[in-house]
């Protein structure tokens, strides 16, 4: 696997052993919805600058935007069944 890869599950590990183990405020777990969706929508605009900027992807969009729709939508679907499905047994039946 590449280095990336693998740095991206350590820090996803790290996250996890941390919500897991560390105690954190109230303020803090209050805000961490709202801190995430920020990032998300960070990540979303960076991925459509590069997007934007590659004249090749935009040039081809029509042709391969009903393939990328209907990857976008598996992946989305079955992301959302496997949290749904792993979730009560990483948490271990708790809310």
């Amino acid at each position: 696997m590449g280095f990336r890869l693998m740095m991206y599950l350590a820090v996803i590990l790290l996250g996890a052993l941390i919500g897991a183990r560390v105690k954190i405020g109230e303020k803090l777990s209050g805000r961490l919805g709202s801190i995430q969706t920020a990032c998300l929508l960070l990540l979303l605009m960076v991925m459509g600058i590069k997007i934007g900027m590659d004249s090749e992807v935009i040039s081809s969009f029509f042709s391969i935007g009903y393939s990328a729709l209907v990857i976008s939508v598996f992946t989305v679907g079955f992301s959302i069944l496997g949290v749904k499905l792993v979730s009560g047994y990483v948490t271990g039946g708790r809310k």
